[in-house]
Parts: C-alpha cells; structure tokens; sequence
C-alpha cells in the first residue's frame, strides 16, 4: 500500500511538472515579451573552420576532423596517416547549414573533459565555441556529424581524396 501511494505522489508530481511547462508564463498585465529570433546571431561562414573530435571511449578514440570553408578535410585517427580530402559538396553545404543553426557565441569555450572512465567524448567546435555532441544546443549537428564520422574519416563516400 506504501508503494502504491508513493508511486501516486510521483505520478502526481510528474505530471504537475509537464503541465506546468505547457501554461502561458504571461501575466494578464504584462505586456507580450518579445519572441526570440529562431536564427542565431553567428552565420556559417563566421563559424569556421569547423572541428569534430572524438576522443577516449572503451576502443580509445583519438580522431580529429578540421573543415575548411572550401571543403577540404584534414582527417586524423589514432594510429593511421593523416590525410586531406575534400567533402561532398551537398553534405557540405548541409553541414553548414546546421552549424548556422548554432548560437555559438553561447555555447563557451571551455574543452569538455571527461565524465567517467571510458567516457567517449565527440566535441564540436566552430566560431569560438566548443561543447560535447550530446549539449542540446547542438541538436542540429547530430547528423552531419555522425555521418561525417562515420563515411569521411575513412576516407569514405562523404570526402574524395586531395
């Protein structure tokens, strides 16, 4: 019975907490706050270049990807020849359209560092900022970049040789 009513208060508290999110924070008073711009202040262009790291994990990761504005790649991966090529011109264009997403003047400058042993960390770092592929705010890149790990730093279909 204890149980029961414990997972009712939780229940309860949950739902207070979604349902709060959802109201109107405007008072009858107040006078309409403005909307904020859904285009982040930095551009892509402004945002170069553009580097993708991955780095630690069980298989210990230690990649580097820099993205020059013209496309081309210098791919670095543990225990293999640094190369250069140069990517897919549609998914470059995709990338930079996501990376324009990004308010990365918000985003800060501190490296992200380790939360555990065997923490793989993929940090994402253009115009000034740097944050950990799994920061919300980055939510944009989750595609472009898991591709671009996956299908350029081989080299793969993504990124011709130069």
């Amino acid at each position: 019975m204890r149980n029961l009513r414990l997972a009712a208060a939780s229940a309860t508290a949950a739902a207070g907490l979604l349902l709060a999110g959802c109201g109107d924070d405007s008072g009858a008073g107040s006078s309409p706050s403005p909307t904020a711009s859904s285009t982040p202040t930095p551009s892509a262009p402004q945002a170069q270049p553009i580097t993708v790291t991955r780095t630690g994990g069980f298989a210990g990761f230690d990649d580097k990807v820099v993205i020059g504005t013209d496309g081309v790649t210098t791919v670095s991966q543990r225990g293999k020849q640094t190369h250069k090529c140069k990517l897919d011109a549609a998914f470059l264009t995709s990338l930079h359209t996501a990376v324009g997403q990004v308010d990365w003047a918000g985003i800060g400058s501190t490296k992200p560092t380790i939360k555990h042993p065997d923490d793989m960390i993929i940090a994402i770092s253009a115009g000034g900022g740097i944050a950990r592929m799994e920061d919300p705010r980055l939510k944009p890149l989750a595609t472009p970049v898991t591709q671009l790990l996956t299908e350029a730093a081989a080299p793969g279909k993504l990124c011709k040789p130069v």
